[in-house]
């Protein structure tokens, strides 16, 4: 009895872990993803899912343009449909752009045959809106399994995870987005946050816009360097994924 009880509970925690690591940011398990640099390195890279989105992701760009700092945006392809005009403004500022899939479904739940649709529809919108565009790809709400990665690097695609986020899906203030994220970055690390929203165009993301202002002015201040993925991908201190 006893026994079979100590084997109940070893599977039910592997059951737990497995199930954590579908979702985990920086988990491992299930393939190689890029999470950022070591932990020190004075570089900080800004992502921002679910757009594009009118009007925030034209403020955005507006707020990074005045400091000087590139970032990445992992866009939604039936967006990209919507609002090509936006996807190119993003293109034209010299940000790079990845994949997030056309719908923003949880991947874990898809089929082999419904994740290559996903990404090779998004890949297709990204393509006619903007031309050429990056290889990465980041899983909606960071969901994957072994065949989700297996089939992103079938295509070609980098998978890009954050170890960073600002928490701001439900559009709290600025400060409170501020305060998230800043208890968490130590250097190196790639930064979630989003400006837009899976469920509609036009979600209000002024408070995140007002975040990455003030987030930036701040880590600037101590020496930090705002990158996009691409360049972090390019460092000598990378001593993980290429």
């Amino acid at each position: 009895m006893l026994p079979a009880l100590i084997g109940g509970l070893a599977a039910a925690g592997i059951a737990t872990a497995a199930g954590y690591q579908s979702m985990a940011p920086t988990g491992q398990w299930y393939g190689r993803t890029f999470t950022g640099l070591p932990r020190g390195t004075k570089k900080i890279a800004l992502t921002y899912d679910d757009g594009p989105n009118d009007p925030h992701t034209l403020k955005l760009l507006d707020v990074l343009a005045k400091h000087n700092v590139k970032a990445t945006f992992f866009m939604i392809g039936r967006f990209v449909r919507e609002r090509p005009d936006i996807a190119c403004a993003v293109a034209e500022a010299g940000h790079v752009i990845g994949n997030h899939t056309f719908t923003h479904p949880l991947l874990i739940f898809h089929s082999a045959a419904q994740t290559h649709s996903e990404l090779e529809e998004c890949r297709a919108a990204l393509t006619d809106a903007v031309g050429e565009h990056s290889n990465f790809f980041r899983p909606p709400f960071g969901g994957r399994r072994p065949a989700t990665l297996r089939i992103a690097r079938n295509l070609g695609l980098q998978t890009i995870m954050w170890n960073v986020t600002g928490y701001d899906w439900n559009a709290p203030p600025a400060a409170e987005i501020e305060k998230k994220v800043s208890r968490q970055i130590r250097g190196g690390d790639v930064v979630l946050l989003h400006d837009g929203s899976h469920r509609e165009m036009g979600a209000d993301r002024s408070q995140t816009v007002l975040a990455t202002d003030n987030l930036i002015q701040r880590y600037k201040n101590q020496g930090i360097e705002f990158v996009p993925v691409t360049e972090m991908l390019k460092s000598p201190q990378l001593s993980g994924f290429r």
